[in-house]
């Protein structure tokens, strides 16, 4: 019988959430496992979230045809990193090829992500201290993304990386949003004018509800906008309620199948809710097209 190594033992022993092959090193410095290889509830619930996305994002990965390089992921709204770190030690890792870039507005945490991945040896990893949207026009960004990633990137943070992915012709968009206020104040500014033009305004006539009404319609309008574009999009959840109400996720495919009536039926939410002259602007390949 082949006799147990002090590894074989520490492997043994990992919590059953941790996936085979997966660089306890990692976890550790990423404080998702204490020094003694340990996973708190806190933890526990973020890697569960971490790896239920990373399975959506293998699946597109494994779909992207060959090339030299290898894949392109452009995570918008870094933070620490948590998402970009994962799917380059499960993924990119052995497959020997391709490139992560984290996009990051706050320079400390580049500094640490930057840190942590020459530490690891995670070569490939790239972090940018710029704004989603500074980052459409940085050098330091190749002209092409096959897939762009944007967990709970805040606000217009969200839609900026979408702008990011159209330019970029990107393959995949997976976008979870995260606290959309701009429609909401949208909605506010005309209020009174749309309760007496709609009975719609109801919906959003109660500061509650019109912060809900404008999360829920900021991401419709999203939809409708990636599929105007030519993207396949499908809506589903992230994790169970339980564990984030910032639950929402979208999932875009570039099919180059431009939907009119997607585009057509956008301004017309635009029109009907009586933001038009606000939002429209927020989505130029629709809005300047009829414009003109």
């Amino acid at each position: 019988m082949k006799k147990r190594t002090a590894t074989d033992n520490a492997a043994s022993q990992l919590p059953p959430e941790v996936r085979p092959g997966q660089s306890i090193e990692l976890l550790k410095e990423l404080h998702i496992l204490t020094r003694e290889g340990k996973l708190n509830q806190d933890s526990r619930r973020k890697l569960k979230q971490v790896y239920h996305l990373f399975q959506f994002i293998e699946k597109l990965l494994l779909e992207l045809p060959s090339s030299d390089s290898g894949p392109t992921l452009a995570d918008h709204g870094a933070g620490k990193s948590y998402l970009g770190f994962i799917i380059y030690d499960l993924f990119f890792k052995a497959l020997g090829q391709g490139t992560i870039y984290g996009i990051e507005t706050r320079s400390e945490l580049v500094e640490l992500s930057q840190a942590l991945a020459q530490k690891l040896g995670f070569e490939r990893m790239r972090f940018l201290n710029v704004s989603v949207a500074e980052s459409t026009q940085s050098d330091e960004l190749p002209a092409q993304i096959d897939v762009v990633t944007a967990l709970h990137a805040c606000d217009t943070a969200t839609d900026d990386a979408i702008a990011f992915g159209l330019q970029k012709k990107a393959r995949c968009m997976v976008l979870v949003p995260c606290c959309q206020a701009e429609l909401a104040r949208a909605l506010n500014q005309n209020k009174a004018l749309n309760l007496q033009r709609t009975p719609l305004a109801e919906l959003w006539r109660h500061p509650l509800h019109t912060r809900e009404v404008g999360s829920q319609l900021t991401n419709v309008l999203r939809c409708l906008y990636l599929e105007s574009q030519g993207y396949q999009v499908t809506v589903t959840e992230l994790v169970g309620w339980e564990h984030s109400m910032k639950n929402e996720l979208i999932l875009a495919k570039f099919t180059g199948q431009k939907k009119r009536a997607a585009g057509e039926r956008l301004l017309a939410l635009l029109q009907e809710f009586g933001v038009e002259e606000l939002m429209g602007a927020r989505y130029p390949l629709v809005w300047n097209t009829a414009a003109g």
